[in-house]
């Protein structure tokens, strides 16, 4: 069996892995970009999910520029499933951090 030092050593380089893979995904996120590019104007960099929904029904004829859209929202859920990732397994290493 391994030190409990080496194992929190590992479950906070996991935690860190998690988060830096999912502020990965917020970058390749760019709606605010691909929005800007069509002269839509957006009012942050920080598109709303159901704008970028509305904007794919509302233009299906668009097809290059709808699925940049919906891959950016592919990315924008990918960067939430790794933020719960990364807490999850922050919290898992507090409790043994704490649990000795």
């Amino acid at each position: 069996m391994e030190d409990p030092e080496v194992l929190l050593i590992y479950s906070l380089s996991i935690s860190l892995f998690f988060f830096v893979v999912a502020v990965s995904f917020r970058l390749l996120d760019n709606s605010a970009f691909l929005m800007l590019n069509k002269e839509i104007f957006v009012d942050s960099s920080y598109v709303s999910k159901q704008r970028i929904k509305r904007h794919i029904v509302a233009h299906p004829e668009d097809k290059v520029f709808t699925s940049k859209l919906k891959r950016a929202l592919f990315y924008r859920c990918l960067h939430k499933v790794f933020l719960i990732l990364m807490a999850s397994s922050l919290v898992v290493t507090i409790a043994a951090l704490i649990l000795g």
